[in-house]
């Protein structure tokens, strides 16, 4: 069965909180997980202590909090746990996956009319034949 690390959404109404647990993949939102790996708080915290050389930008800074047990993580990736999109974002932050691309398009200029073209990137595969005689 496909497992899949992803959120769990906890907390009350407007003030969310998730649990970053593996689950199977066709189970539901709340039910029991098969692992709990730590927490994310998406609103952001009030900043951080502040050092007398940080610029005032970093003094404004603002946090959120996100308690990640990555011994585990990593495991669950080993053995073939997909992560959900915004757990892909999570963990390609911490360094544990590669970040996806964005998937902007490219706009090129048209040749005669001046005219903006959107161009498609395509991915091909080689695949080599031989010829059987």
């Amino acid at each position: 069965m496909v497992l899949k690390i992803r959120l769990a959404r906890f907390g009350k109404r407007h003030s969310p909180f998730y649990n970053i647990v593996v689950a199977h993949a066709r189970t539901a939102r709340g039910s029991k997980p098969l692992e709990v790996l730590g927490t994310f708080d998406p609103i952001p915290k009030t900043p951080l202590p502040t050092r007398d050389d940080d610029t005032p930008a970093e003094k404004l800074k603002k946090y959120k909090d996100v308690k990640l047990d990555v011994d585990r993580a990593r495991y669950w990736l080993g053995v073939g746990a997909q992560p959900s999109d915004p757990m892909w974002k999570l963990l390609g932050m911490i360094g544990l996956v590669v970040p996806k691309s964005k998937g902007r398009k490219v706009l090129e200029v048209g040749q005669g009319e001046g005219t903006a073209v959107e161009a498609k990137a395509v991915e091909t595969k080689v695949v080599e034949t031989k010829a059987v005689e």
